[in-house]
């Protein structure tokens, strides 16, 4: 009897770790595939991908109704051929300014990119003709014989400050990935928020691609890249009229419940 009732009991106790690793076998933690969203939200529409969609952290914390703020996001192109963002738009701004040279890096290993390089400009010259005598630029040229005149000082130009549009010509080569924002990438500033904005809000912004066609995705304002200084802590234990006439006021209520 003695025997049969340990049998059993060894028994039981080499079945207990199979059990309880056939209870565990393939179940992986819900937290392994999940993926938190750390740098912004990601979209995809036709073979391009947008990536990191966010809004600069601004300066002072805040932004107040009226204030430009600036789109980042890495636009990845899968496609074989190029395409193009025609358009950019939103209800909780009037436009964009799009400053600086679009620069792609390839997306693909041993894929090479390309760029849209901007055009050379040069001064233009006057040609001269063989034999005439040459003049100094900006010079008032004068008629043999004629009384030479003081020329005026012409006046520079300032030139006109670009006012926002929602369309835009930004060209994403085939293969390769072009930042918005950042160094080697152009500068599209959101214009004249119709919000105020502050860290982990988000507003919508419609992208249109010449290939790949339009979708809206949300822009969140970054958290800041370091650590700021925390404000004065607020006093829960102070009441009107003092903190020393507050505890007096409660060591009263006290003793008349004592007594």
């Amino acid at each position: 009897m003695n025997r049969a009732l340990r049998a059993a009991t060894m028994g039981v106790l080499l079945l207990s770790p199979v059990a309880l690793t056939a209870c565990s076998a393939g179940q992986v933690p819900q937290t392994a595939t999940q993926n938190r969203d750390k740098v912004g939200p990601e979209a995809a529409v036709g073979d391009i991908t947008l990536r990191q969609i966010q809004l600069a952290y601004p300066q002072d914390g805040l932004y107040a109704d009226g204030d430009d703020a600036e789109l980042l996001m890495a636009i990845v192109n899968g496609d074989t051929e190029a395409d193009t963002l025609v358009g950019i738009e939103g209800t909780a701004f009037d436009g964009v300014i799009v400053s600086g040279q679009a620069t792609a890096s390839p997306s693909v290993p041993g894929s090479p990119a390309t760029t849209t390089p901007a055009t050379p400009t040069t001064p233009d010259a006057t040609p001269t003709t063989p034999g005439a005598t040459p003049t100094t630029p900006g010079a008032t040229p004068t008629t043999p014989g004629a009384t030479p005149t003081t020329g005026t000082t012409p006046t520079p130009s300032v030139p006109a400050a670009p006012s926002p549009s929602t369309q835009v010509q930004i060209e994403i080569p085939a293969r390769s990935t072009v930042f918005l924002g950042g160094a080697g990438g152009p500068t599209v500033e959101l214009a004249d928020l119709s919000e105020e904005l502050t860290s982990g809000q988000r507003i919508e912004v419609t992208l249109t691609f010449q290939r790949a066609g339009e979708i809206t995705v949300p822009a969140v304002v970054a958290t800041p890249g370091r650590a700021l200084p925390r404000g004065e802590a607020f006093d829960f234990h102070h009441e009107e009229g003092g903190g020393s006439e507050g505890e007096e006021s409660r060591d009263q209520e006290q003793d008349t419940e004592t007594e």
